[in-house]
């Protein structure tokens, strides 16, 4: 195989798979990027099993061939090599040398032949959304999964179409995370859970431009997505997504509006008398008109009064100031609202047509005066 491309199509498509290489494995071929140029045009795909990538990159091919080669060190070289054409050539032992301007590097590859392929799917209807609004949901959502694998539904997200909307649900335990879009066109119903893994490492490769567009295609065991020259393609997580409709109830004691950045600053704020893995809660005192944040650690302790608007009762509620930190960072709306029962029942934080919902459970706290 003898092929020439220039360093950055190259080095951005090994970027682009390397997102696919398992940090460990017992198959030394999966530690491998594949170079497949065989069939006139020059495929890059690197696999794990559970998720695997492959992306296109233009290039002139001199020779057909295909060669696997370690990822890390065919990425660091690329990465390494100046801004220039880079040739890649390999012979019957895969031998690879690898050259640009005066740099010549010989690295020993594999063959091709004995690397994973992507699992052929048969696509049918697919669901089409821009490249901006798939990067945006994903940003406002993935920050509550688990990353713990004892429960494997939680460290994805529900995939749940309906007619127009495309509904979009993560978990952990402590907090739920729901974010609701309108869809061009009508679908069939259809849950999926999707790894999260795999929608961090999508979102990392979209461009994230409005006028750019990812075709996702389902099967009973998969998911797809294709956009610019890029395939990905993930197990789904197997099993029945909680049912979490009961938690999120309109009733409510407490109604607080509250402008967003003040109330984002004034957590931050608190959170810096808390050391890294200190559990310790923010406690919110809310009466007419005005909310009190109080933090008390072994470092210090703060308290600071915010305006706002409420209707109902007066409450004082806490919570671990992370979850609120996280929601309320990939909100863009200048006000928000809080609707809370008690001290002892989850926070909802949604706009009015439920565009976005944020359920967080509160946590027990002790007064200090």
């Amino acid at each position: 195989m003898k092929l020439i491309c220039s360093k950055s199509n190259l080095l951005n498509g090994v970027q682009i798979v390397s997102k696919a290489v398992p940090n460990k494995t017992t198959m030394s071929i999966l530690e491998c990027i594949l170079v497949d140029a065989t069939k006139g045009e020059i495929t890059l795909t690197a696999n794990d099993m559970e998720l695997g990538i492959e992306t296109t990159i233009e290039g002139e091919i001199l020779e057909k061939g295909i060669i696997a080669l370690d990822a890390k060190i065919f990425l660091e070289i690329v990465r390494k090599l100046p801004d220039n054409d880079i040739t890649i050539q390999t012979d019957e032992t895969y031998k690879t040398t690898i050259t640009c301007e005066k740099a010549k590097f010989n690295i020993m590859g594999k063959s091709g032949e004995d690397f994973s392929y992507l699992p052929v799917i048969e696509r049918e209807e697919s669901l089409t959304v821009s490249q901006f609004t798939l990067k945006e949901v994903v940003r406002q959502t993935i920050f509550s999964i688990s990353d713990n694998d004892n429960n494997k539904l939680m460290s994805g997200e529900l995939f749940d179409i309906n007619g127009r909307e495309l509904k979009v649900v993560s978990l952990d335990g402590h907090r739920i995370s729901i974010r609701k879009i309108e869809l061009k066109e009508e679908y069939g119903q259809r849950k999926v859970v999707v790894p999260g893994k795999t929608l961090n490492e999508v979102s990392k490769i979209l461009s994230g431009e409005t006028d750019k567009y990812v075709n996702i295609f389902f099967t009973p065991k998969h998911i797809i997505f294709e956009f610019d020259n890029t395939t990905v393609v993930s197990r789904l997580i197997e099993g029945e997504y909680f049912r979490i409709e009961q938690m999120l109830s309109g009733d409510h004691e407490t109604k607080v509006r509250i402008n967003k950045k003040e109330f984002l600053s004034c957590i931050d704020r608190a959170t810096l008398l808390v050391k890294e893995g200190d559990k310790k809660p923010i406690i919110i005192n809310i009466t007419d008109g005005s909310m009190e944040l109080k933090i008390n650690s072994a470092l210090g302790s703060m308290n600071e009064d915010i305006d706002i608007e409420k209707e109902g009762n007066d409450l004082m509620i806490g919570f671990n100031p992370k979850f609120l930190i996280d929601a309320l960072r990939v909100i863009d709306n200048e006000q928000v609202d809080l609707f809370m029962v008690n001290p002892k029942a989850p926070c909802l934080i949604k706009d009015e047509e439920e565009t976005f919902i944020y359920l967080i459970l509160p946590v027990n706290f002790t007064t200090v005066s």
